[in-house]
């Protein structure tokens, strides 16, 4: 076979692929919880279904996290180039951090926080 007929085939393989794997890499669910780490040390973990506004304080600085309508950001920072509050709220995926303070927000799957069953 000529190497258009493979090059095609091969694209043709490729979006069918792609077209049936999309679905799943972009289902993503929304958290219930979520840890806030500062210094890898726990300094909270938070419902992501009540509204409230922490403060986290550090030697490396402070930030304010605020949680509102089951979503999570960091909307206070004294670090200097403020990427953390770039990220907005969000409500699961990758990890928010402020890397000057370290900070780190972690997402926490369902049954992570379900309770303990005696």
């Amino acid at each position: 076979m000529k190497s258009k007929t493979w090059a095609w085939l091969l694209s043709i393989l490729f979006l069918l692929c792609l077209g049936l794997s999309l679905p799943t890499l972009l289902a993503r669910k929304d958290a219930a919880a979520a840890e806030i780490w500062s210094d890898n040390r726990l300094a909270a973990t938070v419902d992501l279904h009540i509204d409230q506004e922490i403060t986290i304080r550090s030697k490396n600085g402070t930030n304010v996290v605020t949680v509102r309508d089951g979503k999570i950001a960091v909307t206070q920072a004294d670090c200097p180039d403020c990427y953390c509050m770039q990220r907005g709220f969000c409500s699961g995926g990758t990890q928010i951090v402020c890397l000057p303070n370290r900070l780190v927000i972690r997402f926490l799957a369902e049954s992570a926080v379900d309770g303990a069953v005696g």
